[in-house]
């Protein structure tokens, strides 16, 4: 009898013990497939990175730093690559209609474009896709938790202009210069209602560029007319800046644009060129280059001071060895001077050899 109630308290122990490691393992399984069916943005961001790495990020400790913003016409040759095809095709979709579907599937975040025309990246400027549907009257349907639009309403066509903010530094551990953009805004250009002639423009949102960079990888366009084999990535275009952009404002202390500076066009238009003229003239001043120097073009910047700086300071501390190293070159001969005796021999001669003799 106590042998059976032993066998039968075996099997129940052995039976609990099997089984435990099941129900673990149904929850595991039960936890990834919730956590696969999340589709956060941050998720699809992740795994984009992994597939297509992106540039370095610039370090935070520059020496050297001014940033730009500027317009990009799509009417133009030079940033028409970005516009064309207005309609997604098969295989074939522009930058407008890329960032549209990655914030519609959740994948991009967007941050609301504000009163002062600054990017804020911060959680209380999110903008929720459906707040800017319904903001700028594009069609959508609700289908049961997602939003569906359709390729005929996405407003890529309305979209004649980009407003980038591009940073240019100068990377002192890499001794390096770079131009990269920072942040970008799809700027919609429609007809007002009661005048087809008066065009309204109006901002849409903010992407901030390293989070839509790794889908840009996947974006191919054409970058001439005379050979259409000839293309690239979306991201390459921008990391070799193929685009053409007009200053229309500089990072600032008063946070004003160009307009608001310069009230004459004819001082804007000066204003606009000398900004650019100083980025190339301090470009060709790291690397040594002779040019010309304008004063009223080329402004004095830290990374030139402190060169100066610099080099004042090793003149100064060669000048300063050198002296120490002639004062103590003379006082150390006066030392080891050797003295006369009588018989016209030296004494640390004679001295050195002993020294040399018993060693």
């Amino acid at each position: 009898m106590k042998r059976t109630l032993v066998l039968i308290i075996g099997v129940l122990i052995t039976l609990g013990m099997s089984a435990q490691p099941q129900r673990t393992r149904v929850q595991r399984n039960n936890n990834t497939n919730r956590n696969a069916n999340s589709g956060n943005a941050a998720a699809g961001n992740d795994r984009a990175s992994l597939m297509f790495p992106t540039s370095v990020k610039a370090a935070d400790d520059v020496v050297w730093r001014r940033d730009l913003y500027k317009t990009i016409d799509l009417t133009k040759d030079r940033n028409a690559a970005l516009y064309y095809p207005v309609t997604p095709t098969d295989n074939r979709m522009n930058l407008f209609c890329t960032i549209f579907r990655l914030v519609n599937t959740g994948k991009l975040p967007v941050y609301e474009y504000k009163m002062d025309a600054i990017e804020h990246f911060d959680k209380a400027s999110r903008m929720h896709f459906k707040d800017m549907l319904d903001r700028y009257d594009i069609p959508y349907e609700i289908d049961g938790n997602s939003i569906k639009v359709e390729d005929v309403d996405i407003p890529s066509s309305e979209v004649l202009s980009y407003n980038i903010k591009e940073s240019s530094y100068y990377d002192q551990y890499t001794a390096t210069y770079h131009s990269k953009v920072v942040a970008i805004c799809p700027v919609l250009h429609r007809a007002d209602d009661w005048s087809m002639d008066d065009v309204r423009t109006s901002p849409l949102f903010w992407v901030k560029y390293e989070d839509l960079e790794p889908f840009l990888n996947n974006v191919i366009v054409m970058t001439s007319d005379i050979n259409n084999a000839s293309t690239m990535s979306a991201a390459d275009y921008f990391a070799s800046n193929q685009y053409k952009g007009e200053i229309y404002m500089t990072t600032n202390m008063q946070n004003k644009s160009l307009q608001q500076i310069y009230d004459n066009d004819s001082d804007l238009v000066k204003a606009k060129k000398n900004i650019e003229k100083q980025m190339v003239d301090f470009e060709k001043h790291i690397w040594a280059t002779p040019v010309p120097v304008d004063t009223d073009t080329v402004a004095v910047d830290s990374l030139q001071e402190g060169k100066k700086v610099r080099a004042a300071a090793k003149a100064r501390s060669r000048s300063a060895r050198r002296s120490s190293s002639s004062s103590s070159s003379a006082s150390s001969s006066k030392q080891s001077k050797p003295k006369s005796s009588s018989g016209g021999s030296s004494g640390a001669r004679v001295s050195v050899r002993r020294q040399r003799h018993f060693y």
